[in-house]
């Protein structure tokens, strides 16, 4: 199951209370994001053991601004980041975010 996050004290809490866990930066108005997020979806109703979160562009810009910043990756939505002990270790953005990518992401960071 997906939470959204909305603002940087949330996200600040993930960091410190999840060891390994995914978030997607999703477009409200975009249908390739659209796409990514029905993938995301999808990953998540099948691993519902890995924490999953994600935020609307459109209603927290400021805060996908500031992951970009803070970790060194450049914004894109859609965009879908593998946060392990408060690191990113895997990013895709736009047709790359599939199932099966962030199934094989997730194994490959164990």
């Amino acid at each position: 199951m997906m939470k959204k996050i909305e603002t940087a004290e949330q996200f600040n809490e993930l960091l410190k209370q999840e060891g390994k866990f995914y978030f997607f930066k999703h477009s409200l108005t975009c249908p390739i994001s659209h796409a990514a997020y029905q993938e995301y979806e999808k990953f998540t109703t099948e691993y519902q053991e890995t924490p999953s979160y994600y935020l609307a562009v459109q209603d927290s810009r400021s805060l996908s601004n500031e992951i970009a910043e803070r970790f060194q990756i450049k914004h894109e939505s859609p965009q879908a980041i593998l946060f392990s002990e408060g690191k990113a270790v895997w990013n895709a953005s736009h047709w790359k975010i599939t199932k099966k990518s962030l199934t094989s992401a997730l194994s490959e960071n164990q």
